[in-house]
């Protein structure tokens, strides 16, 4: 063996001979060329690897026709065009997106409520606003806690009505015919079943109305025993064991029971006039007196019992006014005693038993179906009277977006509310500074012995509408009610821009 080697190859020489074997290997496998073209390629050095590649690449196989890229392949006219390189295409930039809807610009809420929301007036101060149309919160201080309302509860006890029995449903008073000359006077929750002379309660049906009925049906047969029968609810939670007695003999509320004339009143023609601890045997001694007048032979010797009636036989039947018109009646006038007879009759007509305790449920039930989230309100009585009621302003500005809106059936509530400096209890409100927001604020008010409340909805300066709900508690009420009202205002004038907490 020789140590020396033989002269070395030109490079033409070495391109010559691979270019050969390369034609020579794509003619008998045309898809594996490539890689060994390549390899044989790539053993010349850089400047005649590239020349090679360029000058061998194939065409690319037609899918329909396989062998045909085998045995054109093999002809270099054909190898070289297919090596002519397209000119690239420049790519058309995608169009850009454009949204369908721009929104306008935002108004900046730059007015403060705060001075007016930290008077010492307001005691312990709870606030909610918001943008009715909207559903913004423009503000809000201890706005989620929930907390008395005072007599804010009647725009709940309302709503709670409309749902439950609709502003067109009427309550019955009626008197059954037993046996042995006894009939029976059945209460079903009416309290504006007035004895026929002065009344709170306009249209308000009569005592009278119902003995007419009864002579007619009874002729001359005599009666000896009157029933008193309110057994529509059980009696055994008429009074509510917060609710101050006072409240009771001054006359803001009477005992609620079933059955009543003139709300128990003493004088049936003042809305505050004290009422008795028997409001069931007063109505039996009224009607008795009217049977007598009317000329039902020995009712004015009758005796009375307090019982549930046996009979089912129907002998006589008065109606109250449609519930739309009493609470046209108890809004302005926040009427107490309506408020509650509303809060039992829906609770029975519900499916419930008509006690205090099924209420909180009852209201629950009845306030989703407006949208509004109910859960954790306490619902203790239908007046708002009790200091252990417990609803949040947030959860009352909710439901008066709904009210001022009317819907279903609400616009009963949003024409009864009182307006500010013009009607019901907020006649005479809104005065010095506070003027400004005269005839803008429809809003039921509220008071208790520990809170001062006010809740509604305001036609703002700036002309946006907006839903409140205001608290002051702990503070007296000659304090609180100036306070509310400035805040009020305040927030009148502030509409829309009002910003805080």
């Amino acid at each position: 063996m020789s140590d020396q080697q033989p002269a070395p190859r030109s490079v033409a020489d070495r391109l010559r001979d691979a270019l050969a074997s390369v034609r020579a290997s794509a003619a008998r496998r045309p898809v594996p060329w490539i890689a060994g073209g390549l390899a044989a390629v790539l053993v010349l050095g850089s400047g005649g690897a590239v020349a090679v590649a360029a000058a061998t690449m194939p065409a690319p196989r037609s899918s329909a026709s396989p062998v045909a890229d085998a045995s054109t392949s093999s002809t270099p006219s054909q190898s070289t065009s297919a090596t002519a390189t397209a000119p690239a295409s420049t790519p058309t930039p995608a169009g850009r997106a454009v949204p369908k809807d721009v929104p306008g610009p935002t108004a900046l809420r730059t007015c403060t409520i705060s001075s007016a929301a930290s008077a010492s007036g307001l005691g312990a101060f709870e606030g909610y606003v918001m943008n009715a149309k909207t559903g913004e919160v423009l503000f809000s201080r201890n706005g989620d806690k929930a907390a008395q309302t005072g007599s804010v509860m009647k725009t709940l006890t309302t709503a709670t009505a409309l749902a439950v029995l609709g502003g067109d449903h009427r309550i019955p008073t009626t008197v059954t015919k037993e046996s042995g000359g006894t009939i029976a006077l059945v209460g079903h929750g009416d309290a504006t079943l007035s004895a026929g002379g002065a009344t709170v309660y306009p249209g308000a049906p009569t005592l009278g109305q119902l003995a007419q009925q009864v002579k007619a049906k009874l002729g001359n047969t005599p009666v000896t025993t009157i029933v008193t029968d309110d057994t529509y609810w059980n009696d055994a939670d008429a009074w509510d064991p917060t609710w101050p007695v006072s409240e009771r003999t001054i006359g803001y509320q009477p005992n609620v029971t079933a059955l009543m004339v003139d709300g128990d009143r003493a004088n049936p023609g003042a809305a505050t006039s004290p009422r008795s601890t028997d409001p069931v045997g007063r109505a039996g001694s009224l009607f008795r007196t009217a049977l007598a007048n009317a000329g039902v032979a020995g009712a004015a010797n009758a005796q009375l019992v307090k019982r549930a009636t046996t009979s089912s036989d129907t002998i006589a039947t008065v109606s109250s006014q449609p519930v739309s018109t009493l609470i046209g009646q108890m809004i302005p006038n926040s009427d107490n005693t309506l408020a509650e007879m509303l809060a039992r009759i829906s609770s029975k007509e519900s499916g419930s038993n008509g006690s205090a305790v099924s209420l909180t449920s009852v209201y629950q039930a009845a306030l989703k179906s407006y949208g509004v989230d109910p859960a954790g309100i306490v619902i203790k009585d239908g007046s708002g009277e009790s200091a252990a009621n417990a609803v949040s302003p947030n959860f009352v500005a909710h439901l008066m977006v709904q009210v001022q809106a009317g819907a279903k059936g609400l616009g009963t509530l949003a024409n009864a509310l009182p307006v500010s400096g013009q009607s019901g209890t907020l006649a005479s409100r809104f005065t010095g500074a506070n003027a400004v927001a005269r005839g803008k604020v429809h809003a039921k008010t509220g008071w208790i012995d520990s809170a001062n409340t006010l809740g509604g909805y305001i036609d703002a300066a700036d002309g946006s509408r907006l839903t409140f709900a205001f608290y002051a508690i702990g503070s007296s009420r000659a304090a609180a009610l100036p306070a509310l009202d400035a805040v009020t205002a305040a927030t009148y004038s502030c509409g829309s821009k009002l910003t805080g907490s």
